[in-house]
């Protein structure tokens, strides 16, 4: 009879313990119910009934696959590495939801060459640039400027100015903030815009619309984003 030592013996038992730890702490995070605890932070304004298979879809090839792969591409056997566990996420996945025909600001114009020095100050390519998901807000890129305007718009011209000060003026000044005060960067808002610029909306108030708080727009919008429920309606018809 062949002797286990108590040091094997207690390897063997802590190996045991650990797979089934590993293999109960797998099931419970796969669950619907463990969203919440592996997410990256609260999600933004507006998503809180999305879940994380909406934007975050199983990527191709199964979990050996994908090791294999990209090894071969760490090690030059491969040209280019596969993503692992979900698929990178897109700004078609925001498009899923959020594609309206009259966007003022279509991320697809921004691959424009005319576009080429305004990316390169801010990537208008695609949807996460300003609205970088897990933050809790609705807007990220306010926290850090909104004169983001200036890297398009230096050259403005309207004809017949209805504004009692001309935009012409405005981008003399660098007046760049009078923008968001007057416009919705999507123009997705149906309201009248104002001609002075003591009935803008005040700055406080869009400030606290893009960390999440009421619409100083109003709620009166030409195309409102899909449900989680019509979303998947719209998956199961592919």
């Amino acid at each position: 009879m062949i002797k286990v030592s108590p040091l094997r013996k207690r390897q063997f038992i802590g190996g045991i313990i650990g797979l089934t730890i590993g293999g109960l702490l797998f099931f419970f995070l796969s669950l619907e119910s463990s969203e919440k605890y592996i997410s990256l932070g609260p999600m933004n304004s507006g998503h809180a009934d999305v879940s994380c298979i909406a934007c975050h879809a199983d990527a191709k090839g199964n979990l050996l696959q994908q090791i294999q792969s990209n090894i071969e591409h760490s090690v030059g056997m491969r040209k280019n590495g596969v993503d692992f566990g979900t698929s990178d996420v897109t700004v078609n996945n925001c498009l899923s939801c959020h594609d309206r025909p009259n966007d003022r600001h279509p991320t697809h114009r921004f691959t424009e060459p005319r576009f080429s020095d305004a990316i390169k100050q801010i990537n208008a390519t695609t949807c996460i640039t300003c609205h970088t998901e897990h933050k809790g807000e609705r807007v990220t890129v306010a926290s850090v400027s909104m004169n983001y305007c200036m890297n398009c718009h230096k050259d403005l011209e309207v004809e017949d100015d209805p504004v009692d000060i001309p935009h012409k003026t405005l981008i003399a000044n660098e007046q760049w903030l009078t923008c968001i005060e007057c416009h919705d960067f999507h123009g997705n808002h149906t309201y009248e815009v104002p001609v002075k610029l003591k009935d803008t909306i005040p700055m406080k108030l869009i400030q606290a619309y893009l960390k999440g708080g009421a619409d100083p727009y109003g709620n009166n919008k030409k195309y409102v984003g899909l449900t989680q429920l019509d979303w998947i309606k719209k998956i199961n018809k592919k």
